[in-house]
């Protein structure tokens, strides 16, 4: 029997660190949002760094540069944290360097496991078979916001987990998994109303970023499961998953 866990925040992987996982990182809001959007747009490739001169770096190999830093844009970037800067006209066919607050350092937490996958609302049933598929233990690490639990991606987490578990191969006894399942059993039937409790809602508002939650939380409207290879994300292949 799999089993299926989730961890709350970043700083809590070493807790949960599973070689024999498959990982699913989620940042609602809103960089796994973005990076599903590029993909679904015909991006190449996105390499995600944790630190921004490493950023600067791939722009002088020609990569676009995608970065903000407390939910707003830097100004040497190219474009901010928004899935509506990824539209297939602004970069179908380019390569993508990313370095954002909480969701790049967590997909490279990830590495040591059976595999990473980009999760958000958009992708969330592919991105669970994607899980399910590799028939083994599941994790769900959620970035957090600066160490500390957040809604958002906990609401993620339940909806993987509810959906994970549906599958016999699949079992609980973790509390975080439980405690997410429940907080996403009151939320999902009226989703747009819940996620004005969280706190990046206000913060995403006040920065004049408000108009890019509707879309992140927006339920399975693509197939892409973008894959972390420890260096590059790159959409799903039968060479890659």
């Amino acid at each position: 029997m799999n089993k299926i866990e989730v961890c709350l925040t970043l700083e809590n992987y070493p807790n949960f660190k599973n070689p024999n996982a498959a990982v699913i990182v989620v940042d609602v809001l809103r960089a796994t949002s973005s990076i599903c959007a590029a993909f679904v747009n015909g991006v190449n490739q996105i390499v995600p760094v944790p630190d921004f001169a490493d950023a600067l770096a791939y722009k002088e190999k020609g990569f676009l540069v995608a970065s903000e830093k407390d939910g707003v844009k830097r100004p040497e970037a190219d474009f901010g944290n928004s899935p509506q800067n990824f539209s297939a006209e602004n970069i179908s066919g380019r390569n993508l360097v990313y370095c954002t607050t909480n969701g790049t350092r967590a997909i490279h937490a990830a590495t040591e496991s059976k595999g990473v996958a980009i999760g958000s609302f958009l992708n969330l049933t592919a991105v669970t078979e994607w899980a399910m598929d590799k028939n083994c233990d599941i994790l769900v690490l959620c970035s957090g916001w600066k160490g500390k639990f957040n809604i958002e991606d906990t609401l993620f987490a339940g909806a993987v987990c509810e959906l994970a578990l549906k599958n016999p191969n699949y079992s609980t006894i973790c509390d975080s998994a439980l405690a997410a399942i429940d907080l996403w059993n009151i939320a999902k039937n009226n989703l747009p109303e819940y996620i004005k409790k969280v706190a990046q809602y206000t913060r995403l508002n006040k920065n004049g970023n408000g108009d890019s939650i509707p879309y992140c939380i927006e339920i399975d409207t693509t197939k892409e499961v973008p894959i972390f290879d420890g260096k590059t994300i790159r959409a799903a292949t039968k060479n890659n998953i």
